[in-house]
């Protein structure tokens, strides 16, 4: 018979897994390696390392595969080494008090039945390197904030994807033009179970795409505490091959695969979640990529209470949180109206709705036939939480979205902001974990956001923190030339190219990091700009300075592929050869390097264009200093510092309408601080040879950037202001048979049709033309309400100071009492006692709100009337 050397592949008839064969004794090894807990530990990383060091870099950190691979012979001398078996339970110890830990934050904070399960959904988990489900920020942010959950005893549950290939892997073809290659991941070998029901069998759920059900198996991640559920498509249940390839690439695929994705995402999440018995009263989406999951939830509470769509959509919408990463409005996902028709027109008429109001909940115009579907509409639509991730990206997030709410002012647009951190210990190096202990006090695991015990860093001696950060870049520097060496022996470089790797970088020179997502706003080549004026900072003998790019650009993206090709040319040049290298690859392992070895961290994205950004946070917590532009998470830290010793700012926030004007005044600013301040900072050497200046910024940075910036800050942020707030209002409409959701659906139905008869009747101002400071403004007004009554509005003064456009700024709303009885719908209303607290042009106007104290974000999209002249 042929076989699969003629031309096509057996399949088998019958399928088992095989686990590793461990002694007895060596047991605990298995269970710390399926609970990625270990991914945050040292000494359980060390306790692998032990096994076989050069296997632990060949598996790719990946402990299953570790210990499928090791030779037996290594596995029984572990099993025979008391020094082994030492290690092995006081990690297996640690592990299992941390799982059953009832001393955690939550717990000391709320009590054991205060928070109910929370459910995290992401289209992408970044966790750790060998779990390769994830392409950017994005993913290391939601990776993070379940590592931080976990820490914090907050009970969530994640959801996502499992994908077969992942993201892409990424090397350089000789013209330095990124290429990409796909490979398998092989489940079996990693860090994650099969769920299984009852019987023994596999778990599966099903989602509806056109004339089919495509189903899905579930996997488990074990994150410390928190369970992580992956949805797995690719099983013989779906004949077809595009079922199969839903999960195959994170972020592939053309515009129907994405809208695939996001239905299984949301809506197949969703149901793995009922099929376990979770019941979570709050559902978080990291991004509009899981929305879908918001129609699911009013779905069955319509199915489960007996609501209508309106009364369902009330009491799902107030468990509903909705964290957008997104500043341009081209990163969102549309989908064409006829897609989403194809795909959802049996859905639609399980919810009762029809194809236009269907259709509305993702449109900022709920009227235009011709608008396209919008993921993160539909999220704004059904969230009653939502916030942005930085004070900046706040700001913009709330321009970019105004439209949604007619007749806001644009500060009151509830959109507020989280600002992003990220989980220290997946992050720190062990020396500065050491450290840490040492002169912090071992405290700073569990409460990073103390900010009395950061200024503790102001104690490290000077000598002891920079030995510590010189072992760092020493290692970082051997890291980044074992890389390069591999990258010219795979391009099939001469002997001489890949010799010369073993004297690229220098562990004693001063080095920039520049690693991220080679997106074009992030301006990679801004650095590049000069290439005589860098190439003179670079080789300065008696102050040289190194940089290191590392970083993938989308697939589609040829405007980044040729940033990173400019860099990869110009780092073969004689004058940068030594100076300037480009790694390929870019995963978290290599980020640790970096992060943990360079002293300087360069960002430079284009204003307001970057919404957070991580990476810095995390070279700031390993002691190296940020020089950036005022984007993002650096935007706050810089305005908010008590010292700007913290890092450096690439201008003070401009923007301009050429970008290539502005990108020519933030080059010339960058190397004017380059030249100035930082290489000098970093070669000021006493007689101690000890650059006591740079230290002094290390510990300014250290003490005050880490208390605010990291996950266990932002999760304990979440968790009081959307989680907890969330919960409860779930459970007091849904009470009573969900008695006070059907009357809010109810009530803003009424005032919706009831809305077009308000009006504001008139004005009378009784303060003079001329007020002193903390005189009151004293006004009344009739307002009409038509059938509507007074304590179903709220009547607002609205007042402050007027601008040169005259616009009111700055303005403050205060309430307007009822003064007397209604006569034909006309009321009227009385100024409560408020003066202008400075001097200057002032101004009022008169606005007139819904008011329900079931509303959760106080407004209704379209229902607010403003006083005309």
């Amino acid at each position: 018979m042929p076989g699969p050397e003629q031309g096509f592949a057996m399949n088998p008839i019958h399928t088992f897994s095989v686990v590793p064969s461990l002694p007895p004794v060596l047991e605990p090894m298995r269970r710390i390696a399926y609970n990625l807990r270990w991914a945050w530990d040292h000494d359980a990383i060390e306790l692998f390392r032990r096994l076989d060091s050069d296997l632990w870099e060949t598996v790719g950190h990946n402990p299953v595969s570790l210990l499928g691979a090791v030779e037996q012979r290594k596995l029984e001398a572990a099993a025979r080494n008391d020094s082994f078996l030492a290690h092995m339970d006081r990690v297996a110890r640690e592990l299992g008090a941390y799982l059953s830990s009832e001393s955690t934050w939550c717990r000391r904070t709320h009590g054991e039945q205060d928070i109910r399960q929370i459910a995290y959904f992401s289209a992408e988990f970044g966790l750790t390197e060998c779990l390769s489900i994830f392409a950017g920020g994005l993913g290391i942010l939601a990776g993070d904030h379940l590592k931080s959950a976990s820490d914090l005893g907050v009970p969530i549950v994640g959801v996502g994807l499992l994908y077969q290939q992942g993201y892409f892997r990424q090397y350089l073809n000789d013209a330095g033009w990124q290429q990409e290659s796909y490979l398998d991941n092989d489940f079996h070998n990693l860090p994650l179970t099969l769920v299984r029901k009852p019987d023994g069998g596999v778990l599966t759920v099903s989602v509806e795409y056109p004339g089919r059900a495509v189903t899905a198996q579930v996997w488990r991640v074990d994150v410390g505490r928190a369970p992580l559920y992956l949805l797995d498509t690719n099983i013989p249940e779906n004949p077809r091959k595009e079922d199969r390839d839903v999960t195959d690439q994170l972020y592939g695929g053309d515009l129907e695969m994405r809208l695939r994705q996001e239905i299984l995402l949301g809506i197949g999440g969703y149901r793995v979640l009922e099929a376990l018995g979770i019941e979570p009263d709050v559902f978080h989406m990291n991004e509009g990529h899981s929305a879908f999951l918001a129609l699911e939830r009013v779905r069955r509470l319509m199915a489960a209470r007996g609501l209508s769509f309106a009364e369902a959509r009330e009491l799902a919408s107030c468990g509903l949180v909705f964290t957008g990463h997104t500043p341009v409005m081209a990163g969102h996902d549309f989908f064409p109206p006829q897609l989403i028709e194809r795909y959802f027109t049996e859905y639609a008429a399980a919810l009762r709705l029809d194809r236009r109001d269907f259709l509305g909940l993702g449109r900022k115009n709920p009227h235009d036939e011709s608008e396209d579907f919008c993921m993160t509409v539909l999220a704004q639509r059904t969230a009653a939480f939502q916030n942005a991730v930085s004070r900046l990206h706040g700001k913009v997030s709330r321009e970019m979205w105004q439209s949604l709410w007619p007749g806001v002012p644009q500060d009151e647009i509830p959109i507020n902001h989280v600002t992003n951190g990220v989980h220290f210990r997946s992050w720190i190096s062990n020396d500065m974990n050491q450290l840490f202990d040492r002169y912090l006090s071992p405290g700073w695991r569990e409460e990073p956001g103390d900010k009395a015990l950061w200024k503790r860093a102001e104690t490290i001696p000077a000598e002891e923190l920079w030995r510590n950060h010189e072992r760092r870049r020493e290692r970082m520097v051997a890291f980044a030339r074992r890389r390069l060496r591999a990258q010219l022996e795979r391009r099939g470089a001469s002997n001489n190219e890949v010799q010369g790797a073993e004297e690229v970088l220098d562990p004693d020179v001063l080095t920039i990091g520049f690693a991220r997502r080679f997106a074009t706003y992030k301006r990679a080549t801004l650095l590049l700009r000069d290439p005589d004026r860098l190439a003179r900072i670079l080789n300065d003998t008696a102050r040289p300075v190194q940089i290191i790019y590392a970083g993938k650009a989308h697939p589609r993206d040829d405007a980044g592929k040729a940033f990173i090709q400019r860099i990869a040319v110009l780092a073969r040049q004689p004058q940068f050869r030594r100076r300037l290298v480009f790694l390929e690859e870019y995963d978290m392992a290599a980020s640790r390097y970096l992060v943990q070895g360079v002293d300087v961290w360069l960002n430079t994205p284009l204003r307001p264009m970057e919404a957070s950004g991580t990476s810095g946070m995390k070279a700031a917590a390993n002691g190296a200093l940020n020089l950036s532009t005022l984007d993002g998470w650096w935007d706050e830290a810089w305005n908010d510092a008590e010292s700007h010793l913290i890092g450096w700012a690439i201008g003070r926030g401009e923007t301009y309408a050429n970008q290539d004007m502005q990108d020519e005044l933030e080059a010339q600013a960058l190397y004017g601080l380059l030249e100035r301040d930082v290489v000098p900072a970093f070669y000021q050497r006493g007689p101690d040879r000890l650059p006591r200046q740079w230290i002094e910024r290390m510990k300014a940075s250290l003490a005050g950037l880490c208390y605010q910036f990291n996950t266990h800050r932002m999760v304990q942020e979440y968790t009081e202001r959307f989680y907890v707030p969330a919960q409860r209002k779930f459970q007091e409409l849904g009470a009573e048979d969900a008695r006070r959701a059907r009357q809010l659906a109810a009530w803003k139905d009424r005032v919706t049709k009831g809305w077009p008869e308000v009006r504001v009747v008139s004005v009378e101002n009784h303060s003079p033309a001329t007020l002193a400071v903390g005189q009151p403004i004293k006004a009344r007004v009739r307002v009409h309400l038509g059938a509507l009554s007074p304590e179903e509005v709220a009547v607002e003064l609205y007042y402050g100071r007027v601008n040169a456009s005259g616009q009111i700024v700055n303005a403050m709303a205060t309430p307007m009492k009822l003064s007397g009885p209604g006569e034909g719908g006309d009321y009227p209303f009385e100024a409560e006692p408020v003066a202008p607290s400075d001097s200057g042009l002032h101004g009022y106007t008169i606005r007139v709100l819904p008011h329900n104290p079931d509303l959760p974000l106080g407004l209704i999209p379209g229902l607010i009337t403003w006083a005309h002249l």
